[in-house]
């Protein structure tokens, strides 16, 4: 096990992990979704109207359907469906009329649930400068700067600087590029909430970045995976247990800052 491992299992189990881990992944359960003031006036037009393919589209194009059914994501992704399937539309409506307009606005608009929240804030959390170095979006100027930088940008700008220059051929995005000591770093990020499921394949896909191949370069390269959460807990859980089996960097967002000054 790598000693930054070792770290992070132990920095996991004092008292104050999830209280520091907060600082990196803030958690908010009053984010409300937002519907345009001009598609809530429509909404309630349409809903009196009982013009139930005009209100079908409405809602099809918001962030959330207000109701849970299996036909939905099918008409998001083919509209033309609507119009095909007349029977599904009248039950789907159904449905909606039953609720009536505040439930169908109050479901729309509804929190995002916490998990949906996290990605973005590992980015957010760089872009504070907690590491305490310079952060840019510019791929120019991070190449150029002599000195310690991390290239803070979208997934896809990650992924394309470190095709184009760090011998990086996974077909997805990166959540962390970095310049320490003349050493690129790269890696994903991912807080894993619970076992099982979506996170088992979150963690698989940060496994796969670090164990990818790379393309020899001009420049040296380290690959990270920057992971919290339940894969420190001491289990029998295939997260946890295959810990003791990897000799890759795998590291505390926490430890982050302490892991890169001392490349």
């Amino acid at each position: 096990m790598n000693i930054w491992t070792q770290k992070s299992i132990e920095l996991a189990n004092q008292r104050n992990y999830l209280v520091l881990l907060y600082k990196i992944y803030p958690m908010s359960n009053n984010l409300r979704r937002e519907m345009k003031e001009e598609d809530i006036q429509k909404l309630n037009e349409y809903y009196e109207m009982r013009d139930k393919y005009k209100l079908l589209n409405l809602l099809l194009k918001q962030e959330v359907f207000p109701i849970k059914d299996s036909y939905i994501s099918y008409l998001k992704r083919d509209k033309s469906a609507i119009n095909r399937n007349p029977a599904t539309v009248d039950r789907i409506v159904g449905i909606l009329y039953e609720m009536g307009i505040n439930k169908i606005i109050d479901r729309t608009t509804a929190p995002k649930e916490t998990n949906r929240q996290i990605g973005p804030l590992f980015k957010n959390w760089i872009d504070r400068g907690t590491i305490g170095c310079a952060v840019t979006k510019s791929e120019n100027e991070f190449l150029e700067y002599d000195g310690n930088i991390i290239f803070n940008s979208s997934d896809r700008a990650m992924q394309t600087f470190a095709k184009n220059h760090l011998g990086y051929l996974r077909e997805k995005g990166l959540d962390f590029i970095g310049k320490f000591n003349n050493t690129y770093v790269i890696g994903e990020a991912k807080f894993l909430t619970d076992f099982g499921g979506h996170q088992n394949a979150q963690y698989e896909d940060a496994m796969a970045t670090l164990d990818t191949s790379l393309l020899k370069t001009d420049k040296k390269v380290l690959k990270i995976a920057i992971l919290d959460g339940v894969l420190y807990i001491s289990s029998q859980n295939k997260m946890h247990s295959s810990l003791f089996s990897k000799d890759g960097i795998i590291i505390s967002a926490i430890l982050l800052r302490e892991f890169l000054y001392s490349i």
